[in-house]
């Protein structure tokens, strides 16, 4: 990955999706937001970070395969770097490509989320340890026997969004969104001064100031 500063991660975790997209519409980055069947288990779960890629596909192979497979998906999830949001391509809709165990590890290796285009399960044990996790569906069937890795590293694409190793994943209640790594320092100090303006904005609006007086004054509402 790219050389990055320590502080981005925690400065995007401050900022909405909401003010993200908004930038990046400015900046002619429009369709930077995943599918909107991507959910967080819970919905005040929220992280940022860089993205870590990993594409997997359906497999049904046999009881000697199965220790190949889940050995492979451990030592992806063992490369998965401080500061990452685990990002999975599964092209499967009957798995589970995420669950307790993985949500421990990645929380003790300071990963900051994992987002899924495929399936969890455990999500009550999840929920209670707080690790933001987003995904398309939930089901209680293990991977292992049903899907395995591919590779990881490499760039992949959900829904219409390229995302490469090391872009920038924001995500909250409203969805996910992915920050190309070239723009990322832009769009942080973009939304930052946006932010800062959308506070008087809406202190404005509390004491009274119309909505379009507001954004007269303000430029923005």
């Amino acid at each position: 990955m790219a050389t990055r500063s320590d502080s981005l991660p925690r400065r995007f975790a401050r900022i909405d999706t909401a003010a993200v997209t908004d930038v990046m519409d400015e900046m002619r980055l429009p369709r930077q937001t995943l599918p909107h069947a991507i959910q967080p288990l819970v919905p005040s779960m929220r992280c940022a970070g860089y993205a870590f890629t990993v594409r997997g596909r359906p497999h049904r192979g046999t009881a000697r395969e199965r220790d190949t497979t889940l050995r492979r998906f451990l030592a992806m999830l063992g490369a998965v770097p401080a500061d990452s949001v685990l990002v999975v391509s599964t092209r499967d809709d009957q798995a589970a490509h995420f669950g307790e165990l993985s949500a421990e590890w990645l929380r003790a290796r300071r990963a900051r989320g994992a987002v899924i285009d495929g399936g969890t399960r455990d999500a009550a044990a999840i929920g209670r340890l707080g690790f933001p996790t987003f995904s398309r569906y939930r089901t209680p069937h293990d991977s292992v026997p049903r899907w395995r890795v591919g590779d990881w590293g490499q760039p992949l694409t959900i829904g219409a969004v390229r995302v490469g190793l090391g872009d920038v994943v924001v995500a909250d209640a409203d969805g996910v969104v992915i920050v190309p790594r070239r723009a990322a320092h832009e769009v942080l100090s973009r939304c930052e001064r946006l932010v800062s303006t959308e506070h008087k904005v809406r202190a404005a609006v509390r004491r009274g100031l119309p909505p379009l007086a507001a954004y007269e004054r303000f430029g923005t509402f």
